[in-house]
């Protein structure tokens, strides 16, 4: 049951749940910039894009890079339906380094494979995302 103090959060995507309990406070990557939403927010629902969701429970915050979704608020719980989320912690910084690599080499050859160049920016930006969000190098 959620305190009155806090919001309970649930971050799901196809794959099943990512995240749920009770947190302080939740910043999100909307299509138009980041929001923040404490206990008794109002009721709302946004547009999510590519970013890092951060998740604060006392002074700690956890990171999910998430690839777009909706975000619901109603009543104290924040119903996150992300196309795509993973915890920082379990990113494989390796293979999203070997995605960036891979995205940016598509992108420079788009003309001749005839590739979908809005897809390959896309992918790259989701691959920099989730190194951003593991704390990997800099890409």
């Amino acid at each position: 049951m959620t305190m009155a103090h806090q919001l309970h959060i649930e971050i799901v995507t196809h794959d099943g749940i990512t995240f749920e309990g009770d947190a302080d406070g939740l910043v999100a990557p909307g299509v138009d910039g980041y929001f923040g939403m404490l206990p008794h927010h109002a009721p709302l629902i946004a547009e999510l894009g590519i970013g890092d969701l951060r998740v604060r429970v006392g002074r700690d915050w956890q990171h999910f890079a998430i690839s777009g979704g909706i975000l619901h608020l109603r009543d104290g719980r924040a119903l996150v339906m992300a196309d795509a989320a993973e915890r920082a912690d379990d990113i494989d910084v390796a293979r999203a380094q070997a995605a960036v690599d891979r995205a940016r080499e598509r992108l420079a050859q788009r003309r001749a494979l005839d590739i979908d160049a809005h897809r390959a920016e896309i992918a790259l930006m989701r691959a920099i995302n989730r190194l951003r969000v593991a704390g990997g190098p800099p890409h």
